[in-house]
């Protein structure tokens, strides 16, 4: 039998409209309620909001938040089950949650409170690259004080994260096929974040982590564990430290992984793991048909 592994998609995945059929069922009924109460703002108002609201920091996280794991309920309730998980970035709170680490509200209120201390970050830029030589790109990191490398996410494929005049020298010193600045409000997995970093670790110090039900690869970690004090220990230097999402995809087949399942809006972790490993097979589950859609 396929071993599987669900991933979780984080930040830059969002989409107006995600979500809104999952509102016709009573467990999305349910926790869009119970969200609403958590945030004080309908996930839905915000999701349909035609001047793209859901692509605002303050918002987007908790959004794919609640989003995907409703779509994680869903899916259980169906039958399927993981085997591993990993989320990229912000993702990686709802691989947490499938793992029954916390539940859904505990989840939510660390991500609310992670997405208002990063929304505050105006410090700071970040870049994607793709398309270089990575011994040129990693050298001139290196001799370019003020920036790293935010997001390792596939070979071809990565994020640099810093001082707007660091990121931008590495911008102009490395040849690539693309370098495009982001649009985010700062240096997000960079050393800037120590800041937020030391007040979001205070909101997460008085939280229980439960043994994860199955294996969880961290972003600044990809080794796999279960055990719940790791698992927050990690989730503190996420918001400072690298995603290393390309070794994450590397541990796949190690494990015996034969099938990823991307749960969540869009295809980009998809389209980073067939660059990394092609003889995964990949699925997406982002909405109502989906997950009805899923073999057991």
């Amino acid at each position: 039998m396929a071993k599987v592994a669900w991933v979780f998609p984080g930040q830059g995945s969002q989409a107006i409209g995600m979500g809104v059929d999952l509102a016709v069922l009573p467990l999305g009924q349910e926790r869009l309620a119970a969200a609403e109460e958590i945030l004080g703002w309908s996930v839905l108002d915000i999701v349909q909001s035609a001047d793209d609201k859901v692509s605002n920091t303050l918002y987007t996280q908790p959004c794919l938040y609640v989003v995907e794991s409703i779509l994680v309920d869903l899916l259980k309730a169906q039958g399927h089950q993981p085997d591993v998980v990993a989320g990229h970035s912000l993702g990686e709170y709802v691989a947490l949650y499938a793992a029954g680490v916390f539940d859904f509200a505990t989840g939510l209120a660390l991500v609310q409170r992670r997405a208002e201390l990063m929304a505050q970050a105006s410090d700071g830029m970040m870049a994607a690259l793709l398309g270089f030589d990575a011994e040129a790109l990693a050298a001139k990191i290196e001799a370019t004080p003020g920036v790293v490398l935010a997001n390792d996410n596939n070979p071809g494929q990565v994020v640099i994260s810093g001082t707007p005049e660091a990121v931008t020298a590495v911008m102009d010193g490395v040849k690539a096929k693309r370098a495009v600045k982001l649009n985010v409000s700062g240096a997000f997995h960079s050393p800037l974040m120590a800041d937020a970093a030391a007040q979001f670790a205070q909101a997460l110090e008085p939280v229980h982590f439960s043994v994860a039900q199955v294996p969880v690869l961290s972003n600044v970690d990809p080794t796999p564990t279960t055990d719940g004090a790791v698992l927050k220990q990690r989730l503190v230097q996420q918001m400072t430290g690298s995603v290393r999402w390309r070794e994450i995809t590397l541990a796949l087949p190690e494990l015996g992984i034969d099938r990823v399942i991307e749960v969540g809006p869009g295809n980009v972790l998809t389209g980073l793991t067939k660059r990394t490993c092609r003889d995964l097979a990949l699925v997406n589950v982002g909405n109502l048909d989906q997950v009805n859609g899923l073999a057991v």
